[in-house]
Formats: structure tokens, sequence, C-alpha cells
């Protein structure tokens, strides 16, 4: 059973779920270069007997870049690990209790602390002008980038997720 929230309540929850599907939208479109950079590789060392020197650093910053900034998306969607077979037994208001909670006390905490080191790490990355090791010795700290960017776009889908959990825990059904 759904409901509507309240006008100003509602549009706020809507509006963080959209900005995390357009991020995420967005952030998927890393699949092509990515997928572009290994097939080039793939051609040039097997075809070619060329392999290239930035193939590796490329897949991998990638890589890691579509993982982590895909997790705002992924939790808005519920896609996250959870301790189902308790959950699920709970109504609505039980589930609600335990998202509250974890999201205040487990959740907020945990990237709060995330997104002030990682973008301590970063900035000290750019400070460095850190370099991969490597042949190629791509420039490091953009990738770093990634992790201060993706805590704060989780931490900004983690305060719809909380308002619909309180939502949910005062009313007795999901907005």
């Amino acid at each position: 059973m759904t409901g509507q929230p309240p006008a100003p309540l509602g549009s706020l929850i809507r509006a963080l779920d959209a900005f995390a599907e357009r991020t995420g939208w967005l952030v998927a479109w890393l699949i092509v270069p990515l997928a572009g950079a290994m097939v080039y590789e793939v051609v040039a060392r097997y075809f070619f007997r060329a392999p290239t020197v930035w193939a590796q650093d490329l897949s991998y910053m990638l890589y890691g870049a579509l993982f982590m900034l895909g997790g705002a998306y992924t939790l808005r969607h519920g896609g996250h690990i959870r301790t189902d077979f308790l959950y699920n037994k709970l109504g609505v208001r039980g589930q609600a209790f335990i998202d509250a909670v974890a999201y205040l006390f487990f959740f907020f905490p945990g990237f709060g602390v995330f997104l002030w080191f990682g973008w301590g790490y970063f900035l000290e990355s750019w400070r460095l002008d850190e370099r991969a090791i490597s042949p190629w010795n791509p420039p490091i700290y953009p990738f770093r980038a990634v992790l201060p960017l993706a805590a704060a776009l989780l931490l900004i889908q983690g305060v719809s997720e909380t308002l619909k959990s309180l939502y949910a825990l005062a009313k007795g059904r999901w907005p």
C-alpha cells in the first residue's frame, strides 16, 4: 500500500529521486568509453600485436568510477544488500523503523566520514599531482575525485530514503 506524502515532503522526495535517476543515467554512459577502450585493446593486442600502454589504467579508472558513482542510483532502486530474511517478515512500520535507524545512526555517519576522508584524499592527490605508476603515467586525482563525489551522491539519496522511512513509520504506508 502506498500513499502520497504532503506536498513539500513529496516534492522533495521526488526531486531527490529524480536527481539519482539522472545522475545514474549519466554515469551509465561511462560504459561506452570503457567498452570502447577494451575492444580497442583486444584488437590492437591480438590482431596487430601492438598492445596499448593506457588500456589498463583507463579501464580500472572508468570501471571504478562507474561502480562508485552508480551507488546512489542503486540505493534509489533498492539494489544494495540487506538482511531480507528478517526484514521481509516485518510490517511497513517495522521495516521503516529499521531503515530510519540504519540511515540515521549508520548510513549518514559512515558516509559523512567517507565524504570527509575522500575529499582530503582527493585534495592531497591533486596537490601532489599524483600519477599512476605505469608507462602511460596518467594523473590520478580525477579518479580520486570520484570518492567524495560518490559519497555526496549517496548522502543526497540517503536523505530521500530516510524521509520515505520516516513517512512510512508515521503513516504505516510507503510513499
